[in-house]
């Protein structure tokens, strides 16, 4: 599996992006598709939202009811709407797809916002 992440940018606070993650390869293999970020200057990524194979969908405390994760089945493709984006919603977006045994990462796209 392979994953290309694109959309990033540089957007004023208020304001929206959509982010698009293009999954090739043994795509049939993968069994949930999971947004992450890490902030700049910090180590750790964290968990922005999740889209199972079901539908059902999980976020982050912080992003809940501005961003929305959705996918679309036949072109592979996984989203992330962010709306009402905040200065602390800067940082680098990937995409990781849960393979079960393993995953696989895309190599992230920035996202800054300014206030």
């Amino acid at each position: 599996v392979q994953l290309v992440e694109s959309g990033g940018g540089l957007v004023q606070a208020g304001g929206f992006l959509r982010l698009s993650c293009a999954a090739s390869g043994s795509v049939f293999s993968i069994k949930g598709m999971v947004w992450y970020r890490q902030a700049p200057g910090k180590q750790q990524r964290e968990l922005v939202a999740s889209i199972s194979t079901d539908g059902s969908t999980t976020y982050a405390d912080s992003v809940r009811g501005r961003f929305t994760i959705s996918r679309e089945n036949p072109k592979n493709m996984v989203y992330l709407q962010m709306n009402s984006l905040k200065t602390e919603d800067t940082a680098r977006y990937y995409c990781f797809a849960n393979l079960g045994f393993s995953g696989v990462w895309g190599q992230g796209t920035l996202v800054t916002v300014s206030s």
